[in-house]
């Protein structure tokens, strides 16, 4: 698939992701129906339509594309997933049901095992991010679109860093000393992604957790704008893994971090 295909999709989902990121804020202000699903994670009215709408329209993009989401079983137990999308309707469902606003809309599409384009949506920040190849990741601020590039030196020389949790792990503590971290701001769900390719942090960093499809969109959107995304290794974090689980990572907002 050339980039040019890409950049028509990526950009054919933007009204798509505007219209339910505004749903959802809509459906929570008249009231979620909320349940339990099997592994003990919340899910919403909220969350299933919105990963209703979002494969609805992928799906009459690329028909011949295989849709993995965290909120159907469709294509989770396929071992050969090469080219495929993977979708987080809303990751960070407990910001979502509880009033926060860092939840995100999400989906990356993967091509050759590798994270290639992504969309993420903010909807309660009132912020889009997307990226359709290398030196194309873009945020969309109203009617303009802004060109994100992380090859910049932070104003004040300071490394800060987001983080999943205010208790540090000693694991990630080491990696924060090593690369001189001087402080960090718990973030959840994508939107950590987002923010270092805007330029606003310079890392993060998380032992193995959560699923490939929490990741894949700002995985593209950051790797796009110049960040570096690796396991604790330096290895290349690539998709389709069994169970779709994700290895240790580390994000960098630039190679000089």
């Amino acid at each position: 698939m050339h980039e040019n295909q890409i950049r028509e999709i990526i950009e054919e989902l933007i009204d798509t992701f505007l219209y339910a990121g505004k749903l959802s804020l809509k459906l929570r202000e008249q009231g979620l129906i909320k349940q339990i699903k099997d592994d003990n994670t919340p899910v919403s009215n909220g969350d299933l339509e919105v990963n209703r709408i979002l494969i609805e329209k992928i799906k009459v993009l690329t028909p011949d594309i295989p849709i993995v989401s965290e909120e159907t079983s469709h294509n989770k137990t396929k071992k050969d997933l090469i080219n495929f999308w993977l979708i987080d309707p809303i990751d960070g469902t407990y910001d979502y049901i509880n009033n926060l606003d860092e939840f995100t809309l999400n989906a990356g599409l993967i091509i050759n095992k590798q994270a290639v384009a992504g969309i993420i949506y903010a909807p309660a920040k009132n912020r889009l991010f997307y990226s359709y190849g290398k030196n194309n990741s873009f945020e969309k601020i109203g009617n303009s679109i802004q060109k994100m590039d992380t090859s910049k030196n932070s104003k004040d020389n300071k490394i800060k860093f987001v983080s999943y949790s205010n208790k540090i792990k000693p694991e990630i503590n080491k990696i924060f000393k090593k690369l001189n971290v001087s402080g960090y701001q718990r973030m959840k769900s994508s939107l950590k992604f987002c923010v270092i390719a805007a330029n606003e942090y310079d890392g993060y960093v998380a032992e193995p957790r959560a699923c490939e499809w929490d990741i894949a969109a700002g995985h593209a959107i950051l790797e796009n704008a110049g960040g570096i995304i690796t396991d604790f290794d330096g290895n290349e974090i690539l998709y389709g893994k069994e169970g779709f689980k994700n290895p240790s990572i580390i994000l960098k907002r630039n190679k000089n971090i």
